[in-house]
């Protein structure tokens, strides 16, 4: 089975509905799936009430966690947004690491592997050993992207992570229905980034699960 901790839907930038983004995830193998919208402090209230509400798929499809994805917040209000997020439902706080795509505001991985109330910082790009220290440290899991742009640095995130044992998760960052990735595309881009067969298999099949209990 297949999880995925990192989504987008029309409370965002996505392209789907809530329950059409769960049932698509759900006949391509997903037994467990994120939804991480957009926020700052300016919606941060209504996305993560409205994702809570998707809690209710899962009496009918799947296991559906409520999130939010803090974006270009700046760094020193990332735990602020965070704290909002969770008094507003979420339950899986995913944090836009400085990927080299976008302007992300440095200092942004720094102050997302520093906090324990992050669960996810997403597509890092060159995080340093010491922000990787750090998201161990404070049990931050760094993401490993589908995302096409963002993943250019896939590789040097997996040499970075294992430098210092910080847990690493496979996600798709979906934002349309292609996006999605089923447990062979999933496996190939874990393996593109240069993870062992036996790190791929702890990304992919315990680390998600094993944080999805903690948080939820």
């Amino acid at each position: 089975m297949r999880a995925d901790m990192h989504t987008h839907t029309v409370f965002s930038d996505g392209e789907l509905i809530p329950a059409e983004l769960v049932r698509r995830a759900m006949v391509l193998g997903h037994d467990m799936i994120a939804i991480t919208d957009h926020v700052d402090m300016t919606n941060v209230a209504h996305v993560a009430s409205s994702v809570a509400r998707a809690v209710e798929l899962c009496e009918d499809y799947i296991k559906v966690v409520p999130g939010v994805e803090i974006t270009h917040v700046p760094p020193g209000k990332i735990n602020k947004v965070a704290m909002m997020a969770r008094k507003h439902g979420a339950q899986w706080i995913v944090v836009h690491g400085e990927t080299v795509t976008e302007p992300v505001a440095p200092g942004t991985n720094r102050a997302s592997a520093e906090d324990p109330e992050i669960d996810v910082l997403a597509h890092p790009g060159f995080i340093t050993e010491e922000e990787a220290q750090m998201a161990k440290d404070n049990d931050v899991i760094l993401e490993v992207t589908g995302r096409s742009g963002h993943n250019i640095t896939n590789g040097h995130v997996v040499n970075t992570a294992r430098a210092v044992g910080a847990k690493m998760i496979i996600n798709s960052d979906t934002h349309a229905p292609e996006n999605l990735m089923d447990e062979a595309a999933a496996l190939t881009v874990a393996l593109g980034a240069g993870m062992t067969r036996d790190e791929a298999e702890e990304a992919l099949h315990k680390t998600p699960y094993e944080a999805a209990r903690r948080v939820a």
